[in-house]
């Protein structure tokens, strides 16, 4: 099975991959964050470098996806898809005046062309954190180039979120509310995602016991 962790920036996606993953005996795929040239220049000056951030982003989800179909006897857990590269990301730096006109619509254009190469996750996970919880996250992780983020960023994002659930309709779709769990900590929060999980795909067999 191809499963996805789908959130704002904080909201545990990397953090819940491992965690199901090491459970389950699942591979990860992870977010091109190490190693990316561009995600620090784009902090500082988001303007300049949104197109390339984002075409970045959405060649590495590209590669992923078409890794995943490759390995059909795996069931492989993604840390962020490709559907919020187009529908969030690139969405808001483009109404936010920080992605011009030509760069989003050739953005869209090379976006539509690749959805006609892959399939959708068979199960889709939306962490739902609140801005509060996003910030204390993201300071604790202490990436140096993500601590001056606005929060009203992450406010138009979680916007965006909220309109891509209500608009999904390619596949499974669980939300979880992470705002008042700590499935690091507290194993009964980790339990609680583990059986929403299995109500919704026949994850059974696949236990490391």
């Amino acid at each position: 099975m191809h499963i996805a962790i789908t959130g704002n920036i904080g909201a545990g996606k990397t953090t819940l991959a491992e965690k199901l993953a090491a459970y389950y005996g699942w591979e990860v795929f992870y977010e091109a964050v190490d190693g990316n040239p561009y995600l620090a220049p784009f902090y500082d000056d988001m303007e300049q470098w949104s197109f390339h951030l984002q075409i970045y982003f959405l060649n590495s989800r590209f590669e992923q996806v078409l890794k995943i179909q490759e390995q059909q006897e795996l069931t492989i857990i993604q840390d962020r898809t490709i559907y919020e590269d187009a529908y969030i990301f690139a969405k808001n730096l483009y109404e936010s005046g920080k992605m011009n006109e030509i760069d989003f619509n050739t953005y869209h254009s090379l976006f539509n062309t690749i959805m006609k190469a892959i399939s959708p996750p068979d199960l889709m996970i939306y962490l739902k954190a609140d801005v509060n919880k996003l910030v204390k996250q993201i300071k604790l992780r202490n990436r140096g180039f993500e601590q001056n983020i606005d929060p009203q960023y992450l406010v138009s994002l979680n916007g965006l979120y909220e309109d891509f659930k209500n608009q999904y309709n390619h596949g499974k779709f669980i939300e979880i509310d992470v705002n008042d769990i700590d499935f690091v900590k507290n194993p009964e929060d980790f339990d609680f995602i583990r059986n929403t999980l299995e109500k919704q795909v026949n994850i059974g067999k696949q236990l490391k016991i």
